[in-house]
Parts: structure tokens; sequence; C-alpha cells
């Protein structure tokens, strides 16, 4: 069997893959560009990529490939449909950021709600040495404990930062999908979430009808105080949309470990927005990464590629 990995700084250089343990040829590429991956992967029995696309027409011109192993949970960059028509298996890996992305929301909650980014960027300067007191009180500080959560999404993510919320003292309401005729038990529908919260994180699959949940009009619907998380999918949130909620006062503040195109542009609209904005934390799409999340990842990856190996499946 030859092995590809077409994008291995997709997992950090200190917990690599381990080889599989039928014989094989392993063969690995830093990263890969769309004009490259037909070249790189047409001898492939096994490609192994994160985030490397694979459209109809270039598994067409891959006729060895029979399995494309996924070092995440997401499929969105292999078209499913086509890989079963061409008879390549695709493999990807769940429930290994069940604690690391639960944590990181946590952390972005209490960083808002406790303004931390701006203390931290005073010490960068001499605003406390040069203060008159042994404190002051440019920043907003307000209690995590009574806040109301609103999560969006109740799969394993969405159902453990609740429970992680409610032990901190936290009131926990979960959304109905948006536009949902009838609402489920123990869901709120989804404007009136928007609406209470005062934070709400998104942790709900993306599709088509989830493409842009939040934007111009769903914000207005927040609170002025409300934050807004998301290490969900970046195309979730109207980038532009939030920028302008951010700089207007439409909403408190948000904080993002997602977006729409990574690694952003440099004109990105948020990216811009936060170098000026103190209201805005950005992360860059680590919330699943701590090296537990990774070390139970990379196991998965070779359990897929023996599974496959034994079963064919």
């Amino acid at each position: 069997m030859k092995i590809v990995f077409l994008d291995s700084t997709a997992i950090p250089k200190h917990i690599p893959i381990p080889r599989p343990s039928f014989e094989h040829q392993w063969v690995e590429y830093a990263h890969t560009s769309p004009e490259q991956t037909i070249e790189r992967a047409k001898e492939a029995d096994i490609v192994i990529t994160s985030k490397v696309v694979f459209d109809r027409e270039t598994m067409k011109q891959l006729p060895k490939l029979k399995l494309i192993a996924i070092t995440a949970t997401g499929t969105n960059n292999v078209d499913l449909e086509a890989a079963k028509a061409l008879g390549i298996v695709v493999k990807n890996v769940t429930g290994y950021s069940s604690v690391t992305v639960p944590e990181h929301v946590l952390g972005l909650i209490f960083a808002l709600k406790h303004s931390l980014m701006n203390w931290y960027k005073d010490q960068l300067s001499a605003k406390w040495a040069n203060s008159k007191q042994f404190c002051y009180f440019d920043y907003l500080i307000t209690d995590v404990k009574g806040s109301t959560l609103g999560v969006v999404g109740k799969g394993n993510l969405g159902k453990e930062i609740g429970r992680l919320a409610e032990a901190l003292g936290m009131k926990v309401i979960y959304a109905e999908r948006k536009g949902a005729t009838t609402v489920r038990e123990g869901y709120l529908p989804f404007e009136q979430v928007l609406q209470e919260a005062d934070i709400v994180t998104l942790h709900c699959p993306l599709t088509p009808d989830t493409t842009n949940l939040i934007n111009a009009e769903t914000l207005k619907l927040m609170k002025p105080t409300a934050y807004l998380i998301n290490t969900g999918r970046g195309p979730l949130v109207d980038e532009k949309a939030l920028a302008d909620a951010l700089e207007n006062g439409t909403i408190a503040a948000a904080a993002l470990d997602v977006l729409v195109k990574e690694p952003p542009e440099k004109d990105n609209p948020l990216i811009q927005a936060a170098t000026r904005l103190p209201n805005l934390i950005i992360t860059p799409h680590i919330a699943w990464a701590s090296d537990g999340a990774v070390e139970i990842l990379v196991k998965k990856v070779t359990q897929n590629m023996e599974e496959f190996v034994a079963t064919g499946k």
C-alpha cells in the first residue's frame, strides 16, 4: 500500500500519526496546493488529508485511490457522492475534541467577561506603572455565574459545554433549528434564544440552511450586551455583518476560532476589525488541538486505515 499524507502540518509535529502495521510505503508533504493534488496522489492507495479538496474531477483522475483518511471530523472537502460512485472509501474521525473544544469555549467566555485581553494589552505599556493607585477600572468585568448561555447545536460538544456551564452557575438554553415549525422538548425557538442569551455559542453542522445563520438580521435580535462565540464553522457567520455589529454596538463582543476562509485573507473584515476593536478575540482554528485531543485523533486515523485494509470498508 502506498500512503500519501498531503498536508502533514495539519497535525502538530510532536504528535505524529502512528505508522500502520500492514506493509506500506509512506510519503509525506507539508502542504499540497490544488494544482499539486493529482500528481502527488496518482500512485496512492490511501491518501491522508485534513483540508485538501477532492472533488469528482480530481478523484476521477486517481484510479488507484481506495481510501481517503481525513484527519478531522468535517468531510466537506470531499465530494462524498462522487467518492461512493467511484468506489473510494472516505473515513473521518469523530469524538476526539469533546474535552478541548468545550474548555476553549469556556476560556473565551472568561476572557470576554473579565476583559482579559484588554488588561493584558495594557501591560505592554507603562499604564499600570503610571497609575495613581493599586488598580484602575477602565474595562468592564462581569460575572460568569448567573449568565444565560444560548447553545446552537445540541450534539456532543453542545451538550458538554452546557454541562460545564451549568456547573459554573450559568443558565443554559438550547436553540431549535431556525425556521422549525415545531419546538422539541428541551429546546427553545431559535429567535427566543438569541433574544434571551447573554452569550451565544455555535456548535451546529454547516449546511446550506445554516450558512450565514448569524447575519445582520439575527444579530439585531441579540442583546446589545451579548457575546457571540463561534468554534464551529466559519461560514455559520456573515463576517461583514458581525464586523459591523461590533463596530456599531449591536452586540458587545465576539470570540471566534474559525473563519470563512482559512487561513484568512489579510483584508478579511474581522481580521481588520481585530486590529482596532477591543471586543473581538480571534484564535486560529486551534480549539480542537490540545495534546490529548490530537493523540486520540492520530490513533483513530491509523485505526481507520488498519480497519480498511482488514475489511475493505
